[in-house]
């Protein structure tokens, strides 16, 4: 929330005219591209993708909720993790 709080705290305000207004000068490019990398990052790290999927520890990979649920309960777990990557995605784009 902070990474999308900046560009308000850079304008100063929520108003729409204001963010205009503030790209006649200075456009958002320059400042969304970093800021942009940092939010992706934190979405692949929220969600438990590929640099940060090791959540658990070795021994509990063996016996985590992989071994534990049933099909039911593996199959809600494994639709919630996913329905997880797919609100990261619509929050970025």
């Amino acid at each position: 929330a902070l990474i999308l709080l900046s560009f308000v705290m850079l304008i100063g305000g929520f108003n729409l005219n204001l963010f205009n207004e503030y790209q006649t000068n200075f456009w958002f490019i320059i400042i969304a591209f970093p800021l942009g990398m940092v939010w992706f990052s934190s979405c692949l790290a929220e969600t438990n993708r590929t640099p940060f999927d090791f959540a658990e520890g070795e021994s509990e990979l063996v016996s985590g909720f992989n071994t534990e649920y049933g099909a039911g309960g593996f199959a809600l777990i494994f639709m919630a993790e996913y329905a997880s990557i797919l609100f990261m995605s619509v929050l970025f784009v």
